[in-house]
């Protein structure tokens, strides 16, 4: 009896990458699929442009006052509150990466 383990190779190969991971960028956790299912715009730059804060960098986005962005958050996604949606996104991404290329 012979088994293809292809699937078997490509999933070790795609668990092997996401442990090798330190850190995802905010705009790879947030991705435009991610965005468009959670939200009416088609990604994260139209969200925060959507927010009217003016935000160039890190220091600007963690420049948001809390109360502010949660209240932006639980209006214009599907999510009630940033860490729901980052946990959301955490998990989006991970099982995206996960079963990449099996098919």
């Amino acid at each position: 009896m012979k088994f293809d383990l292809k699937g078997l190779d490509q999933l070790e190969n795609n668990v092997s990458e996401l442990s090798n991971t330190d850190s995802i960028a905010l705009e790879d956790l947030m991705n435009p699929s991610f965005i468009s299912s959670c939200s009416q715009y088609s990604n994260f730059k139209e969200l925060i442009d959507a927010s009217g804060f003016k935000i160039e960098s890190e220091k600007d986005f963690t420049a948001i006052p809390d109360q502010e962005w949660e209240q932006f958050i639980q209006t214009n996604t599907s999510y009630e509150s940033w860490i729901e949606m980052q946990e959301a996104a955490g998990l989006s991404y991970v099982t995206t990466n996960l079963l990449k290329g099996l098919k």
